[in-house]
């Protein structure tokens, strides 16, 4: 394979990989908060008023991130894969569009006006306010991997003077290897922001702090996300690894794909032995943490982390050597960079993502480090949120 070729997929291997993780972990935690502040909401209860504000300013740094990263790494289409949006952008650049246009603008509003609408709304129009934000971050990951399906699986397009173009939206929104993959990375997602909540809150519970009930709540909420989600990603995945199975695609068989399918497994039966100890604390020692149990759930974290990235390399090694499968190769799709054009693209690029995912991970461990106090702040009114700083 060409030098070049090479370097613009290690590239977009690193930058979208580190992109995923952010995205798993936003789309996870979003829906702990908002269920949350249903509670908050329902019950006036001042306890999950705070656990809203605590874990929804993680919630707010990751988006962030999320943000930054995603756009920059768009940059890639139009520098490095010219060939690809030339052949079939007509195609693979509507569900991006969707994305963009129909998700992510509604998604960053309503945040906006979340994050700043603490006491200058009712608590219901607050409370819609975060679950808008939850369904349209669903709504964008469902288009993006409408995008990946389709170059999986190209589906609802004719070939017109040399382009596609796409016949039949239908065909594919309801591709199945988009599908499957969306209740993969749901589950997945919701796995990943579990595990992330007991593991801080078991932090704080190592720590002795003086908030025991405050991260004990967050400990079985995380546990109880941890135990719903680890069967239905492992059927989602199943049945992807089936479907790749009977393409019978000759990378899937490569070192580097069965080396990531050997760690997604190991990762997730990790993760199922978590959950097996976690619904035996359930049932009969809900309140009791001991400190093995602890450092345990801390060591934990890394796990869900390491079963996505695995994975996804599983799935994408599997598609080569096609950019679309069976209709453009890697080669053809990337844009004709000089050696020195290449080299300097991936070392700005992994260098700024290195960056960011080490600002990512300051800011949270410095924001879940504090704890919940140092983000609390005097309420306007006894019957209202408290107002968050983030």
């Amino acid at each position: 394979m060409d030098g070049t070729v090479l370097l613009a997929r290690l590239q977009f291997a690193l930058t979208a990989g580190s992109h995923f993780l952010f995205v798993a972990l936003t789309l996870g935690l979003v829906t702990l908060v908002a269920l949350l502040q249903t509670r908050a909401a329902l019950t006036r209860s001042e306890l999950h008023a705070r656990m809203v504000r605590f874990w929804g300013g993680l919630y707010v740094i990751n988006y962030a991130m999320g943000i930054i990263t995603g756009l920059v790494m768009e940059f890639q289409f139009g520098m490095n894969w010219t060939g690809l949006l030339e052949l079939t952008g007509g195609v693979f650049g509507v569900p991006l569009a969707l994305e963009t246009i129909g998700a992510f603008f509604i998604e960053s509003t309503f945040l906006g006006l979340w994050i700043f609408g603490w006491d200058r709304f009712s608590r219901w129009a607050h409370l819609a306010m975060i679950w808008v934000v939850a369904l349209t971050a669903y709504a964008s990951a469902f288009f993006i991997l409408v995008a990946n399906g389709w170059m999986q699986r190209p589906v609802g397009y004719v070939m017109e003077n040399g382009h596609a173009r796409l016949s039949d939206l239908g065909a594919i929104l309801t591709n199945p290897t988009a599908l499957l993959a969306f209740g993969h990375v749901v589950f997945a997602a919701f796995l990943t922001a579990g595990l992330f909540m007991a593991a801080v809150s078991a932090y704080h519970l190592w720590r002795k702090t003086a908030e025991t009930e405050f991260f004990r709540r967050g400990l079985r909420t995380g546990m109880l996300a941890t135990m719903l989600s680890v069967m239905p990603v492992a059927v989602f995945g199943g049945m992807q690894f089936g479907y790749l199975q009977d393409t019978k695609r000759p990378e899937l068989v490569s070192p580097l794909a069965l080396t990531g399918e050997v760690l997604m497994l190991l990762a997730w039966q990790g993760m199922a032995v978590m959950a097996l100890v976690f619904l035996v604390k359930f049932l009969y020692r809900p309140r009791r943490f001991g400190r093995v149990f602890l450092f345990t759930t801390m060591a934990a974290l890394p796990l869900p982390y390491l079963a996505m990235i695995s994975g996804w390399i599983y799935r994408e090694i599997g598609r080569q050597p096609w950019a679309v499968t069976g209709l453009l190769r890697v080669e053809d799709a990337v844009a004709p960079l000089s050696r020195g054009e290449a080299w300097s693209s991936f070392g700005a690029f992994v260098s700024l993502f290195a960056v960011l995912a080490t600002v990512n991970f300051w800011l949270l461990f410095r924001h879940a480090r504090r704890g919940p106090q140092r983000a609390d702040a005097p309420r306007a009114e006894p019957a209202t949120l408290p107002v968050p700083t983030f």
